[in-house]
């Protein structure tokens, strides 16, 4: 297996409508044999919404991980030179999270874990999942896409009526996205359809 021994830094960002997506991911990438290493933001740990209350997905996270969510930028910092990560994934990633990441902030134990990650030139995969992919962060979007060693999971207009400019990761290309990563490769296509209207 592709995977199988492979340390993956698993970055959560705070849209809250998308964790019961990327939890069965993790749980795929455990079965295949890789090592998750989970890391959060303030906004994870601390927020409820409609979707859980505060901390409730971290929690399910470190149990199925079985290891401690990294939620400071000191505890991610030694994720580059000391325990180095083969692949970070970040997914979602929201809009805001986007555009530091592309203007080189680092605010987040997600963002330090990723910064970290390029340090050593290894793979960071990103999932977004924002408002403005087709608005103001479609620049960072593009900024990204060029950067060497950074991948994109598939993404696509998830409600293009309501929210036009809103783009949304196909979470269950997580695994194939990653694979292709570790390679050096983006997996293709990279935007994809998300939404059909029934006709």
């Amino acid at each position: 297996m592709a995977l199988k021994g492979k340390r993956i830094g698993f970055g959560i960002t705070g849209s809250h409508c998308t964790y019961s997506e990327i939890y069965p991911q993790i749980q795929k990438l455990i079965a295949l044999g890789a090592e998750v290493v989970p890391v959060v933001t303030h906004t994870v740990n601390n927020t409820a919404t409609r979707f859980g209350e505060a901390g409730e997905w971290v929690e399910k996270i470190e149990k199925l991980t079985g290891k401690k969510a990294v939620s400071t930028i000191v505890d991610a910092e030694p994720l580059g030179p000391k325990y180095p990560l083969d692949c970070m994934v970040i997914a979602p990633i929201t809009g805001n999270s986007l555009s530091k990441f592309a203007n080189a902030m680092t605010d987040s134990a997600v963002l330090m874990a990723a910064k970290a990650t390029i340090r050593n030139h290894r793979p960071v995969v990103l999932g977004i999942s924002t408002n403005d992919a087709l608005g103001l962060n479609g620049t960072n979007i593009m900024r990204l896409m060029s950067v060497k060693d950074i991948f994109f999971i598939p993404f696509g207009q998830d409600d293009p009526v309501n929210k036009p400019n809103s783009m949304v990761a196909r979470m269950e290309s997580l695994t194939d996205t990653v694979e292709s990563a570790l390679k050096g490769e983006q997996v293709q296509p990279v935007i994809i359809e998300r939404f059909r209207d029934g006709s």
